[in-house]
C-alpha cells in the first residue's frame, strides 16, 4: 500500500459537511457591517477553494511524502510555496470577482494588499485545521495503540493460563515413548516429532518475531506427522525454496492455513488429490502458498467456523499492517491461500 491519506467513500460525506460547516461559520462570524450578505458569501466561497485546495495536498502528498519521512525543510518549502502560489492566484480572482459578479467597474486595486491578505488569511486556516487534524489523528493513535496493548495483556494472560504444567506433560511423553517397542521406530519418531513441536509452542512461541527457520523446522514435524494420518495416496508437497539468512516472522503464523489446507484436504478417484506448501523469499517479499484439493460436494464454509483463519487475518493486521497482501482462491474442487509479507 503506497503511502498517503485516501479518502474513502465513507468519508466524502464527513468531508462535505466539515467544509460546509466551515463555509457557514466564515460566511456569519467574518461578516462585516460593510458587506452584504451575498458578498461575503462570495469573498468567502472563494477563500474556501484555495483552502480546501492547500488542505488536501497537504494531506494527500506534502505531510505523508516529506513531512513523516522527516524531510523537514522540502516539506516547510513547498508548503510556503503553495500558500504563495494561491495568494498569488487569488489576486486576479479577486478582480473578476469585483468586476463580473459584483459589477464594480473602475474600482482602484491594491495587488500587494490583496495579496497580502489572502496569504496570511489563507495561511491561517489551513495551519489551524491541518493541525486539529494533526492533533486528532495523535489522539486516535494513541487510543489504538491503548487497545493493542490491553489485547496484548490479554493474550499473554490467555496464553499462561493455557499452561497446565509443562514438565509433567514432557515426563509423560518420556514415559510412553519408553514403552513404546523399539521395532515401532515410526511411532517413537512420531512421539518425538509431536514433543519438539509442543516444546517449540510452550517455550519459544512468547516473542513477536522468530527465526524463520526455527519456524520452518516446527511446520516440516507438523507436516510429517499429518502425512502419516491422511491417505498415503493424496500427495503432499512442500518446498521451502532453502530459505537462509536471518529472516524473521511472527510465530505460528502459517500453521492455521497449512491446518486447514490438511483439514479440508478431499480424495476423489480418478484425479489428482494434492496437499502442496511452498515458502519463497524475493526482493525482501516472503511470499507463502497452500493449496489443496477438495471434495467438490462438501460446503467448506458448513463444516467449519472460519476462527482459525479469521484470527489469522487479525494477527496479519496487527503485526503486519500495510505489509501483508492476503488472497484466497476457493473453487469447487480446490483451495488455495497465497500470504505475502512485505520487508521481511
Amino acid at each position: 500500500m503506497k503511502p498517503g491519506i485516501s479518502l474513502k467513500k465513507g468519508s466524502i460525506i464527513y468531508h462535505l459537511l466539515f467544509w460546509l460547516f466551515a463555509y457557514v461559520c466564515w460566511i456569519f462570524v467574518f461578516r462585516n457591517s460593510t458587506l452584504v450578505l451575498t458578498h461575503a458569501i462570495t469573498i468567502q466561497f472563494c477563500y474556501l477553494l484555495f483552502i480546501a485546495a492547500n488542505y488536501y495536498f497537504n494531506t494527500l502528498y506534502n505531510i505523508p511524502q516529506l513531512l513523516n519521512k522527516k524531510k523537514y525543510l522540502e516539506f516547510g518549502g513547498l508548503f510556503i510555496l503553495a500558500i504563495v502560489i494561491s495568494a498569488v492566484v487569488r489576486v486576479p480572482v479577486s478582480m473578476l470577482v469585483t468586476i463580473y459578479v459584483f459589477k464594480v467597474s473602475g474600482a482602484p486595486f491594491n495587488y500587494l494588499a490583496i495579496f497580502y491578505n489572502s496569504f496570511v488569511n489563507i495561511l491561517f486556516w489551513v495551519v489551524l485545521i491541518l493541525a486539529g487534524k494533526m492533533i486528532a489523528e495523535k489522539i486516535r493513535s494513541e487510543i489504538y495503540i491503548e487497545k493493542i496493548e490491553k489485547e496484548k495483556a490479554a493474550n499473554e494472560l490467555n496464553y499462561l493460563r493455557a499452561q497446565f504444567n509443562p514438565h509433567f506433560l514432557f515426563n509423560s511423553i518420556n514415559s510412553i515413548y519408553g514403552h513404546i517397542d523399539k521395532s515401532n521406530k515410526l511411532a517413537r519418531e512420531m512421539l518425538l516429532s509431536f514433543s519438539e513441536m509442543l516444546r517449540y509452542q510452550l517455550y519459544e512461541c512468547n516473542v513477536e518475531q522468530i527465526e524463520l527457520t526455527r519456524e520452518l523446522n516446527y511446520i516440516k514435524n507438523y507436516i510429517e506427522l499429518q502425512k502419516s494420518r491422511i491417505d498415503e495416496r493424496i500427495k503432499v508437497l512442500f518446498c521451502d525454496g532453502q530459505i537462509g539468512g536471518n529472516l524473521k516472522i511472527a510465530p505460528l503464523l502459517l500453521i492455521t492455513f497449512i491446518e486447514n489446507a490438511f483439514k479440508y484436504v478431499g480424495f476423489n478417484e480418478g484425479r489428482d488429490n494434492y496437499i502442496n506448501i511452498s515458502l519463497t523469499h524475493n526482493n525482501g517479499m516472503l511470499i507463502f502458498k497452500a493449496s489443496n484439493s477438495k471434495d467438490g460436494c462438501i460446503n467448506r464454509v458448513e463444516n467449519s467456523s472460519g476462527l482459525g483463519v479469521a484470527n489469522a487475518k487479525r494477527l496479519l493486521e496487527l503485526i503486519y499492517p500495510d505489509k501483508h497482501l492476503l488472497q484466497i482462491d476457493e473453487q469447487e474442487d480446490s483451495y488455495e491461500v497465497t500470504l505475502t509479507l512485505i520487508d521481511v
